[in-house]
C-alpha cells in the first residue's frame, strides 16, 4: 500500500506526517512527529533566519526525511511558512535543505497556507454548515471562512503569531498587565477587517497553539490526540488557561500539566490571539483539531479522498 509524507516547517515547529490510505480511500496516519526548533526566532526584527535556528531546523528536517524514507514513502512534500517567507536569507535555507536531504522545500504564501489549512479542517468537520478555520502559528494567523460545500468565501493571513507578538511586546516575566493589553490591542487592530461569518458557523482551531491551550485548560498529561481531536474548547476555558499561564514566571510555566516546555515562552501570546479571533468572529467556542497544514498538504499534493 503506497505511503506518502509531508513535513510542515513552521516558524515555531517542524511537523512530520506519514500516511497511507485505508480501504475507504481516506488517509490514515502511520507516523506523526513534532519538534519545536523556533526557525523564526528574531526574524520579526532582523528579517533574517539565525544560523543556530537554521541548523536546529535542518537537523530535524533531515531526521524526519530519513524517518519517512525508512517507512517506505513513495512521495514526500515539504512546505515552509511565515519565517521562511519573511526572511531575506530564506533562499539560503532552502538550498541548504535541498543539499542535505535531496528534497526541495516549497515556501508557500500566506493565502496558500490558509487554503491548505481549510482543506485539512473541512476534511474532518465540513459538510454540515459554514466553517471558520483558525490556524495560529508562530509568525502568522490564518483565518478562512467557507460554506457547507467547502467553497472558501474569505481567507487571509494576518501577521500576528505567538512568536512574533511575544518578541514585540513581552519583556517582563511573567508578562505585565500592560504587555498583555498591548498584545490584545495588536490582535484587535489586525483583525478589525475580519468579516463576521454567517450565523451557525462552526469555528475550528488547528495546530499547536489551539491544541496546547486545550491541553492546559484540561490539564491533559500526557498529550492524547484521540482526546484532543474534535473536542470543544469554550471561552471560559480559554480565559482560565490565560489566567493560569500569565500568573507564573517562565520557569514555573514550563512545569504546567499539558504544556510542552519549549512552547512555554510564547503560548500566552498564542492564547490571546485565539481569544481575539473568537471575539472578532463573534464566537464563544472552538472545535479543536489535532491536524493542520501537513494534512491539508497531504490531501492537496497526493489526492486524499473523502
Amino acid at each position: 500500500m503506497p505511503r506518502f509524507a509531508t513535513i510542515d516547517v513552521g516558524t515555531n515547529s517542524v511537523l512530520l506526517l506519514v500516511a497511507e490510505r485505508d480501504e475507504s480511500g481516506r488517509f490514515v496516519a502511520v507516523e506523526e512527529q513534532a519538534e519545536i526548533t523556533r526557525l523564526g526566532r528574531g526574524v520579526d526584527q532582523s528579517r533574517r533566519l539565525a544560523p543556530e535556528a537554521i541548523e536546529a531546523t535542518l537537523a530535524v528536517v533531515e531526521r524526519f526525511v530519513s524517518t519517512a524514507r525508512g517507512l517506505g514513502v513513495s512521495d514526500l512534500a515539504i512546505s515552509a511558512t511565515s519565517a521562511a517567507r519573511d526572511a531575506s536569507n530564506g533562499a539560503d535555507f532552502l538550498s541548504e535543505a535541498k543539499r542535505r536531504t535531496g528534497v526541495g522545500i516549497e515556501i508557500i504564501s500566506g493565502e496558500e497556507e490558509a487554503r491548505l489549512s481549510f482543506a485539512s479542517a473541512f476534511s474532518d468537520f465540513g459538510g454540515e454548515g459554514p466553517l471558520a478555520v483558525v490556524d495560529i502559528g508562530g509568525g502568522s494567523t490564518e483565518v478562512i471562512l467557507g460554506d457547507q460545500a467547502g467553497h472558501i468565501t474569505y481567507r487571509h493571513s494576518f501577521d500576528i503569531g505567538s512568536v512574533r507578538l511575544t518578541e514585540r511586546h513581552v519583556k517582563a516575566d511573567p508578562p505585565s498587565e500592560s504587555e498583555l493589553t498591548a498584545i490584545d490591542s495588536a490582535v484587535a487592530r489586525e483583525l478589525a477587517a475580519l468579516p463576521r461569518p454567517p450565523e451557525g458557523t462552526r469555528v475550528v482551531g488547528i495546530a499547536g497553539t489551539v491544541t496546547t491551550v486545550f491541553s492546559v485548560a484540561r490539564r491533559l498529561e500526557p498529550y492524547d490526540a484521540r482526546v484532543v481531536q474534535g473536542a470543544t474548547l469554550d471561552r471560559r476555558e480559554i480565559e482560565g488557561a490565560i489566567a493560569t499561564l500569565a500568573a507564573v514566571p517562565l520557569a514555573a510555566r514550563r512545569t504546567l500539566p499539558g504544556l510542552q516546555p519549549k512552547r512555554a515562552d510564547v503560548i500566552i501570546a498564542g492564547a490571546l490571539v485565539l481569544r481575539g479571533v473568537l471575539d472578532a468572529l463573534g464566537a464563544n467556542q472552538v472545535t479543536v483539531s489535532d491536524r493542520g497544514l501537513r494534512w491539508g498538504l497531504l490531501a492537496d499534493r497526493f489526492g486524499a479522498r473523502r
